[in-house]
């Protein structure tokens, strides 16, 4: 299970507040992971040098084809910009027919509570699966 552990691109500025945006992305078969693999290398490359990226890890479960990506932003506007920029957009445009399932979740913090740690992102990732699945029972 490799994770490429939290990296800061860019200092915080003190007493401020950090955007924070925690996904998993399920790939729908196994011969797609190594391939979505290493695209979010790709990715992964392109935040390390993001404007208003203060930091970011990976969390790739390679056997179950589920990867946890965990990043922190200046803003919202700063985390948009990374994902409509490339190669993060061409990316995902070219792997969304991989994919199985995706979870989302948006929280903020103080940026003094940076690094988020793996245990608070995956319990929100969490909460926001259940809140998404009871939506679309209620829409059904």
């Amino acid at each position: 299970m490799p994770t490429l552990p939290w990296t800061t691109p860019n200092p915080a500025r003190p007493d401020t507040t950090a955007f924070v945006m925690a996904s998993r992305l399920d790939v729908r078969s196994g011969k797609d992971t190594p391939r979505f693999f290493w695209k979010s290398l790709s990715a992964w490359g392109q935040v390390r040098k993001a404007p208003g990226a203060l930091g970011a890890s990976l969390e790739a479960q390679l056997l179950k084809g589920v990867f946890y990506t965990l990043s922190a932003w200046e803003d919202r506007d700063a985390l948009y910009a990374y994902a409509k920029a490339e190669p993060h957009k061409t990316i995902m445009t070219g792997l969304r027919s991989v994919m199985r399932e995706s979870t989302f979740t948006f929280w903020e913090v103080p940026v003094a509570e940076l690094p988020i740690t793996w245990a608070d992102a995956k319990r929100r990732i969490e909460e926001q699966a259940r809140k998404d699945a009871a939506q679309g029972d209620r829409s059904r």
